[in-house]
């Protein structure tokens, strides 16, 4: 075992006035693009490692699901004509780039982390066991998961809700390019309203696209709630664990 892994696995002390002590962050592949047009912008994964960074000297046990729409989506891929099970497959496997893009700069800034896939690829990743997940989160290593869920017809959004329920997260952190949710598409119409909070029925009822509705249909049925705030914001992350007023929280 790496000797660093000794020194991260110590926990550290958990300051007064955190809101969560635990917590899924779901970042979505198109929030990582910032103001790129296709990938990774790497100004953006690297404040992204930094917030982390900060976060976890906090004493938060972090675990982290990501998308890739940045890259591939499934949904696009069967509307241009390929069978959905392999389009989604081809996105799974697109989360791995993600996943490993985000490894790679948290270590940078002196994070240990695991990467756990739903889909097998041992030479990269651990594959997915929920105590093996539970135990480095107890440990303070930052976990990634990749894959999705391993299963076609599910997004990442499901994925999250699933993994939060599984590892006993008090909260998802849902980072996107918006800062909350609204009535309707803010770029699109001006006078769109924001909430600054939800219950998950009037979510559900309103049809609101910020997080599809299995993923929240999931939280209803689990208890965890959904802060949707805008990763484009320095120091937002801290401000969502800290339980300062941003985004929109449903619940």
């Amino acid at each position: 075992m790496d000797v660093r892994d000794d020194i991260a696995g110590v926990e550290s002390e958990p300051s007064r006035g955190l809101r969560y002590r635990r917590v899924l962050l779901k970042v979505s592949g198109e929030a990582l693009m910032g103001k790129a047009a296709y990938g990774v912008d790497s100004d953006v994964l690297s404040s992204v490692a930094e917030e982390v960074r900060e976060v976890r000297d906090l004493g938060v046990e972090l675990a982290v699901v990501i998308g890739a729409g940045n890259i591939f989506r499934g949904v696009t891929g069967a509307t241009q004509g390929m069978e959905r099970a392999s389009a989604d497959y081809i996105g799974m496997v697109a989360t791995m780039i993600n996943a490993l893009m985000l490894q790679n700069a948290l270590e940078r800034v002196g994070i240990i982390t695991r990467v756990l896939s739903a889909i097998e690829m041992r030479q990269v990743a651990e594959p997915y066991i929920r105590r093996r997940a539970v135990r480095h989160l107890e440990k303070g290593r930052v976990v990634i998961f990749a894959g999705g869920t391993g299963n076609p017809f599910v997004t990442t959004d499901t994925a999250a809700s699933l993994r939060a329920a599984e590892v006993g997260a008090e909260v998802i952190l849902k980072a996107t390019k918006v800062d909350g949710v609204y009535d309707a598409d803010p770029k699109v119409h001006g006078n769109a309203k924001k909430f600054a909070e939800l219950s998950y029925r009037d979510f559900l009822n309103k049809g609101l696209k910020v997080m599809d509705a299995t993923a929240v249909s999931l939280c209803m049925e689990t208890a965890v709630p959904i802060l949707v705030f805008d990763l484009t914001v320095t120091g937002n992350i801290k401000r969502a664990v800290l339980g300062e007023p941003i985004g929109t929280l449903v619940h």
